[in-house]
């Protein structure tokens, strides 16, 4: 058992402390902005993050399928934030009547931070839904470990149909599903139906029509977001390359070899991947605020309503979007997220220095979609591109994207030498032995209950030992 304990300054400090949950877009760029902007002395500030980097979530469908390295897409915190100490673990509780956060660190100790200021970013995890063997045998691609994952366990399945000699197992072992038509669905389907028209060429007892993509999703178009011209024309290049598309239809149930659609059809496979959206990060429950859609209600400033110093963005805010106005609220992309993070930054420090907060508001730039090769479609400010200069935007944004030229610099070289050199079919092998199931990934049931949550901070009160029994958080 172990003892919760504060790690942060001490209450009595007359200097403000600020304390930003999660490091993704939103988190590490508010805390890079503060930085800038906070004078010597002026605040004291902490992130709790279990990883020592910022995922760049858009590039992973090429990390598993081996174009990119996993360092590439993974911004070292410490190349970015010099006066923010950073706490090793995950938040799995929020107080705001006591200014408390519970954390895990990852070597499982349990220990509370306390807050003036509260920037809530912990992201999302992949949405699931009540389907039979979904939560068994379904991986995400949410997290690097999952990127790594998935390309192991495709060259896998090549490796053991190649040394079959049963045609009902190969079929088995080459049909692969992907669920969900938005961007990670689609983009992790054209990239690894990519990498295994390549490997297959590096097998010469498979027969390269066996192996088959099928991605999958209930709504009827694929990226209605991209418009129907460009959707159709992204639907159009992976047809052409071989992916069944299948719109309207969604999963039934799993098992270990079969994938059930809904419209009746059941499909030897060993492999789901599930991009079926996002849902906000189960902490987002443990504040006890309003929510819309799981999203936590904010206000045009992104603070959260009715709690003090909280302020709250990302994919686990639902921010108004004030250049569409209505009811509309700002989607959950990265773009957003980076801006969400600078605004936060300016009214936190607007807050402590007593000045007006403003209202945060952001023109959609566009969307980018990356097929591989030189195929990919692009709307940005609206213009709607194919082909090659769609991807020399497509890749041209995510390289202005990333934080530092050193991860630019990776990313751009590993571009270039995949497109001279080619793809590599090697299975690194240090995950075979882990459970791959999105729950193990993503970790979404490391959260405290509202009763765990607050025997945590009544014992830290009473000096009491107490370690809540939830699974340790992922470091990968």
């Amino acid at each position: 058992m172990t003892t919760p304990r504060n790690t942060s300054a001490s209450r009595t400090s007359s200097v403000p402390r600020i304390l930003i949950i999660g490091a993704g877009f939103a988190g590490m760029e508010c805390a890079h902005k503060l930085e800038k902007s906070l004078k010597p002395g002026e605040a004291v500030l902490r992130l709790i993050s279990p990883t020592a980097h910022q995922l760049y979530l858009p590039l992973l469908p090429h990390v598993a399928s081996g174009v990119l390295t996993p360092q590439s897409v993974a911004v070292p915190l410490r190349r970015m934030l010099r006066r923010t100490s950073i706490v090793p673990g995950g938040a799995i509780g929020v107080d705001p009547q006591a200014k408390a956060v519970v954390v895990r660190k990852i070597n499982g100790e349990v220990s509370i931070e306390h807050y003036d200021y509260l920037v809530l970013t912990p992201g999302s995890v992949t949405r699931q839904f009540d389907i039979p063997g979904l939560d068994k045998y379904a991986v995400g691609v949410k997290t690097l470990g999952e990127a790594a994952w998935i390309r192991d366990h495709v060259i896998t399945q090549l490796d053991l149909a190649a040394a079959s000699s049963d045609p009902a197992e190969q079929a088995a072992r080459l049909q692969f599903v992907v669920v969900g038509g938005g961007y990670a669905g689609t983009e992790t389907a054209a990239y690894l139906q990519r990498l295994t028209t390549a490997a297959v060429k590096r097998y010469p007892g498979l027969d390269p029509k066996l192996i088959k993509w099928h991605l999958v999703d209930v709504a009827p178009k694929l990226m209605p977001e991209l418009g129907e011209r460009l959707g159709d024309k992204a639907m159009d290049i992976l047809e052409r390359r071989g992916v069944h598309v299948s719109l309207g239809v969604s999963v039934a149930s799993v098992t270990e070899d079969t994938v059930t659609l809904t419209d009746g059809r059941e499909l030897p496979c060993h492999t789901l991947i599930w991009t079926a959206g996002v849902a906000p990060s189960p902490l987002v429950a443990t504040l006890g605020a309003e929510t819309n859609r799981g999203r936590l209600v904010v206000t045009p400033e992104l603070t959260v309503p009715g709690l003090d110093g909280v302020f709250a963005l990302g994919d686990a805010a639902a921010v108004p979007d004030l250049v569409k106005g209505g009811d509309a609220m700002c989607p959950p992309t990265a773009q957003h997220a980076m801006r969400q993070g600078w605004a936060a930054a300016r009214n936190i420090l607007a807050s402590v220095r007593g000045t007006p907060l403003t209202p945060y508001r952001h023109k959609d730039l566009g969307l980018v979609v990356d097929l591989g090769g030189i195929q990919a479609v692009s709307k940005p400010l609206g213009i709607q591109l194919t082909g090659l200069p769609a991807q020399v935007v497509a890749r041209g944004y995510h390289l202005g994207a990333l934080r530092t030229l050193t991860a630019r610099f990776r990313t751009a070289a590993n571009w270039g030498l995949n497109a001279v050199a080619g793809d590599d079919f090697v299975r690194t092998g240090f995950q075979r032995h882990r459970p791959a199931t999105l729950r193990d990934f993503e970790m979404t049931d490391a959260y405290l209950s509202a009763e765990e949550l607050h025997e945590v901070i009544a014992a830290r009160v009473d000096g009491r030992s107490m370690s809540p029994e939830k699974p340790d958080l992922p470091i990968t």
